[in-house]
């Protein structure tokens, strides 16, 4: 994974160039990406099981193939990933320092369990957060934010070993994630014009009409439109009329660098603005938003 982080590395600077105003965001999520990547090539998951009858119900019924709560985690490397992630952040100096300390610190007095930690996060258990945060004397948002970009390798690595049971001759035609049913992050036009979803938590990809809102399923021509720059042609906002919901998209047929998406998520943020100021949310979840 050194080569991936390399790239990463590279991206971030080419980026830094052209709007240097991202510089110090994207020296801290480079970082972040880097960390992951490297600690992915040390992560071990069982591979998901799921039952031929299970897929075909789920298939036919456009269901998830799995909930958030059955995703595995290598605790230990996830672990080793958390204490590295809460150094990165303390050494930032940004909003979260002060907390990332106070989490380091918890950790090194054995005060998190891991177990339970990681638990709480695929069971979407909130008061837990909020009562370990409390403990530690730690915002409960950092807190969030290191537990989940601590799994996230194991995340996606469980996702596309569950996405190989996917129909991949049978569109989804949903906006939401088929491995795991969160809402999109990020869109892409690849190669041919062919649209992309990336799932907010899982980060599995998977196909989807060009016209076509993935919050409110919204195909009608007259509502649906887009916002971009003569600047930056590689990038635009998809926007929905009827739920007032935006996505960011990248043409990545006219970038000629290393695409990474969660960077260009990060790098985009001056779209996110954009669109708001223009009175569109965001239908990326809060817990998955910068």
């Amino acid at each position: 994974m050194a080569e991936i982080s390399d790239k990463i590395k590279r991206t971030a600077n080419a980026v830094k160039k052209i709007r240097p105003a991202y510089s110090k965001i994207l020296d801290f999520y480079e970082k972040i990406f880097s960390a992951q990547e490297k600690s992915a090539a040390k992560t071990e998951i069982k591979p998901a099981q799921i039952a031929d009858n299970i897929v075909s119900i789920k298939a036919k019924e456009k269901f998830p193939l799995i909930s958030i709560s059955e995703f595995l985690v290598d605790v230990n490397a996830s672990r080793k990933l958390f204490k590295k992630l809460c150094k990165i952040i303390n050494k930032s100096e940004n909003h979260m320092s002060s907390a990332a300390e106070a989490v380091f610190i918890a950790n090194e007095n054995k005060q998190i369990d891991f177990n339970e930690l990681y638990a709480a996060l695929l069971h979407d258990n909130d008061a837990y957060f909020v009562n370990i945060a409390s403990e530690i004397k730690a915002d409960k948002d950092v807190l969030a934010f290191v537990t989940y970009n601590s799994i996230r390798p194991s995340l996606s690595m469980f996702a596309e070993s569950a996405s190989k049971y996917l129909d991949k001759d049978n569109p989804w035609g949903k906006g939401y994630c088929p491995v795991c049913g969160n809402t999109p992050v990020i869109s892409t036009f690849e190669s041919d014009g062919k649209r992309f979803l990336t799932c907010s938590f899982c980060w599995h990809k998977w196909p989807s009409a060009r016209l076509f809102c993935p919050f409110c399923e919204n195909r009608d021509a007259g509502t649906l439109h887009y916002l971009f720059s003569e600047d930056e042609q590689e990038y635009r906002i998809d926007i929905c009329d009827r739920c007032n919901k935006y996505i960011k998209n990248v043409d990545t047929r006219i970038l000629s660098r290393f695409v990474y998406l969660p960077l260009e998520q990060i790098a985009t943020l001056h779209l996110d603005i954009m669109a708001k100021e223009k009175g569109y949310e965001s239908g990326v979840p809060l817990e998955f938003q910068v």
